[in-house]
């Protein structure tokens, strides 16, 4: 590990003033699982890592913000899980936390940094995807606010500029029924990474989403609007015709966790699955939220 400078402020200001002072020499610190690692493995030699985890306005809140449920960005994995507002609005996002890592990591790693560290193979990203969610940023210039689908732009890398942060994550709240479905792919149980992870949402109106990670060199979204994936009378054969129409923007490589073929073939089945589990859950529901799933491995 190579030697640095450490801040801990206790403003947002006075974080964004020290991003902004000390630009690509900077690195943030909130749960740090994929930080130390790569500091320890002398990947990384910043000039200073700034610790947010003192930060008045970034304390970890889960809350209601006009139609959406903002998540903050010092939030874990473990928190997401917990949180009932999650879990009875948005649990297939519960189903993608609950996977990731150990729960050692999940009791450190957060959200916001599952996002930032812009891995294709991030599991939180496709529940998030087709969620809605946005994405709040700050700089000493001000605030934006982006959608997650123009958040990501390839391994590694985001929309952030110099200088900017995320403060926290918005997912819309539901007003109609729906039902929604995590998945994944892995070579073993337990603790690894994605071979290929997914999450399908289908409404009682509006088109049924996709989004996809570890099969392109960012997580991705695509809807259907002919109503056929959704239509309980359509055929195997109609239905496997508009998925595989949609899974034309995949462009999965070969690696240790899995062929390219591999890859692809996995692709419809798994994508299969999601869909028969989301309208499962649509079906099942009496409200404009899914049931709260039992935690584990979400419809893989």
């Amino acid at each position: 590990m190579y030697p640095f400078a450490f801040a801990r402020p206790a403003t947002l200001a006075d974080a964004l003033a020290l991003l902004e002072a000390h630009g690509a020499g900077a690195r943030l610190l909130a749960g740090g699982t994929d930080l130390v690692v790569e500091l320890r493995n002398r990947a990384l030699r910043p000039t200073i890592v700034i610790d947010l985890k003192r930060v008045a306005e970034l304390r970890p809140s889960i809350g209601e913000s006009g139609d959406y449920l903002r998540i903050g960005a010092t939030v874990a994995m473990a928190n997401i899980e917990a949180d009932a507002r999650v879990r009875a609005n948005f649990p297939a996002l519960v189903e993608a936390a609950s996977v990731v890592g150990s729960i050692q990591i999940r009791n450190r790693a957060t959200l916001v940094g599952n996002i930032c560290h812009a891995s294709p193979a991030a599991d939180t990203a496709p529940a998030l995807l087709v969620y809605g969610a946005e994405v709040n940023l700050a700089s000493v210039r001000g605030t934006r606010r982006l959608p997650l689908t123009e958040f990501f732009l390839g391994p590694g890398k985001t929309a952030l500029t110099a200088g900017e942060l995320v403060t926290s994550i918005d997912l819309p709240l539901v007003k109609q029924r729906h039902g929604a479905a995590f998945a994944r792919l892995t070579r073993r149980r337990g603790v690894d990474l994605a071979t290929i992870n997914l999450c399908c949402r289908v409404d009682v109106r509006g088109p049924t989403l996709f989004a996809y990670g570890a099969v392109g060199p960012r997580p991705f979204l695509v809807a259907d609007s002919s109503g056929v994936l959704a239509d309980s009378k359509a055929s195997d054969v109609a239905r496997d015709e508009i998925l595989l129409q949609l899974l034309t923007q995949a462009s999965p490589i070969t690696d240790v966790r899995g062929s390219r073929e591999y890859r692809r073939a996995m692709l419809l089945v798994m994508s299969r699955r999601a869909l028969r589990t989301a309208i499962d859950r649509l079906a099942q529901s009496s409200s404009p939220r899914d049931s709260p799933p039992t935690l584990g491995e979400g419809a893989s």
